[in-house]
C-alpha cells in the first residue's frame, strides 16, 4: 500500500493558505515550499477549486486563497476532492480463465480494503484543516511570500 502524494500536496498547500488569511499565494510560491513544480500545484488546487475549497484569482496580486474558513474544511472533503483512494492495492489479473481461488482472494481483499478505506474516510471527516494548521503553526511554521 502506498500513500497518496497528491493528498499530501493538497493538505500542505492548504495549511500554507490558512496560515496567511486574506493573502493570495501563487502556484510558484507554493511549489517552492512543497518542493514540486507549479504545474503540479495548479492541478491539485484546481481540483480543490472545483470542490469549492479554494479560490483562484488572476493578475498581479492573484493567486490561491481558501474559499472557506479552515474550521469548515474537513480532511475528508479534501480527500474526496482528490478523487483517489488512500489505500492502493495491485490486483492479480484473474481474467476469464483464472482459477476460482484467485477470483475469491481478489474479492476478499477488495472487501477488506473497502472496509479500511471507509474507516479512514470516517476519521478524516473528524479532522479539520484548522486542526493540522494549528499544530503546524505552534511549531514555528514558516510563512510564504
Amino acid at each position: 500500500m502506498k500513500r497518496s502524494s497528491r493528498l499530501s500536496i493538497a493538505l500542505h498547500a492548504l495549511v500554507h493558505l490558512q496560515a496567511q488569511p486574506g493573502k493570495s499565494l501563487t502556484s510558484a510560491a507554493l511549489a517552492t515550499c512543497l518542493m514540486t513544480n507549479p504545474v503540479v500545484v495548479r492541478r491539485v488546487l484546481g481540483e480543490l477549486r472545483d470542490a469549492d475549497i479554494v479560490g483562484a484569482s488572476k493578475g498581479p496580486n492573484g493567486g490561491w486563497t481558501l474559499s472557506r474558513q479552515a474550521e469548515e474544511i474537513t480532511l475528508r472533503q479534501v480527500y474526496e476532492a482528490m478523487g483517489e483512494r488512500l489505500l492502493v492495492r495491485t490486483e492479480s489479473d484473474p481474467g476469464d480463465k483464472a482459477c476460482s481461488i484467485v477470483r475469491q482472494v481478489d474479492r476478499v481483499m477488495t472487501d477488506f480494503l473497502d472496509d479500511a478505506e471507509a474507516l479512514l474516510a470516517a476519521r478524516l471527516a473528524r479532522t479539520r484543516l484548522s486542526d493540522i494548521a494549528g499544530e503546524a503553526l505552534s511549531h514555528g511554521f514558516p510563512r510564504l511570500g
